[in-house]
């Protein structure tokens, strides 16, 4: 078993109390990064955090624990880009202009995000420009940050496709919002695809991190073909660049 595996298995365990059920996928936090008690509270410290309040245009990853951050981005007129559940449908945008009084909250939650969101392509977002900031869910995260998701490396992969079209890069700030029990507090080792949080949100504390480098790219060659194929915006990246379906 990877020691990634061991860490995940571990953090949820612990997980499992604070935890709230997924509509769909229950506590599998195998297929699913969940929303946890004290979410509000730990995207409180995050809003009071510079970049945030700087910020007017993120990336925000579709995990339970962060609706209550795009809700509150959304009534604070923040535009954001949101993956679909494993990028099979791609990325949608959302924008306050777009969503009536009082319907933030629904809008925030993933059924609600496709009904007042578009679909975004690679290329328009590559045209929108810069994100000010990136947000993510995490199964576990180390205090040097290292961060693991489900097992399926989505956050790594939109990373990767970010860096690819120019997007982001070292200086993009990207924080994790967790519960208390998924922050470990030892040295973790990131693999070569790893993207490592400069912060972690939890319900007690805001913590900086001091991290070393990201990578850029997508890594091609660890990638299956029928991946690739169930994956729209690998393909409109591998169009973009001119490469062979087969890469």
């Amino acid at each position: 078993m990877s020691r990634a595996k061991i860490v995940r298995e571990r953090i949820w365990e612990k997980l499992r109390p604070v935890a709230k059920p997924d509509s769909r996928f229950h506590l599998n936090f195998a297929e699913v990064i969940p929303d946890f008690e004290g979410s509000e509270s730990a995207t409180d410290r995050l809003v009071a955090q510079p970049f945030y309040k700087k910020g007017n245009y993120a990336f925000i990853t579709p995990d339970n624990g962060l609706v209550d951050l795009r809700r509150r981005m959304l009534e604070a007129g923040k535009t954001l880009v949101v993956s679909t559940y494993g990028i099979y449908r791609g990325f949608y945008l959302l924008e306050p202009s777009a969503v009536p009084p009082g319907q933030a909250l629904y809008a925030a939650w993933l059924d609600g995000l496709e009904h007042f969101g578009r679909p975004i392509t690679l290329a328009e977002i590559a045209d929108r420009g810069r994100f000010d900031f990136m947000v993510t869910g995490a199964s576990a995260v180390s205090l040097d940050g290292v961060r693991f998701g489900k097992g399926h490396g989505f956050f790594d992969l939109e990373w990767g496709m970010f860096t690819e079209i120019g997007i982001v890069d070292e200086a993009t700030p990207v924080t994790a919002v967790v519960h208390d029990v998924q922050v470990v507090e030892e040295k973790l080792h990131p693999s070569e695809t790893d993207i490592l949080v400069d912060a972690i949100a939890t319900p007690t504390r805001f913590i900086e991190v001091k991290r070393a480098h990201r990578p850029r790219g997508i890594k091609w060659d660890m990638l299956a073909p029928e991946q690739i194929a169930a994956t729209p915006p690998l393909l409109e990246l591998q169009r973009m660049r001119g490469m062979a379906a087969s890469a």
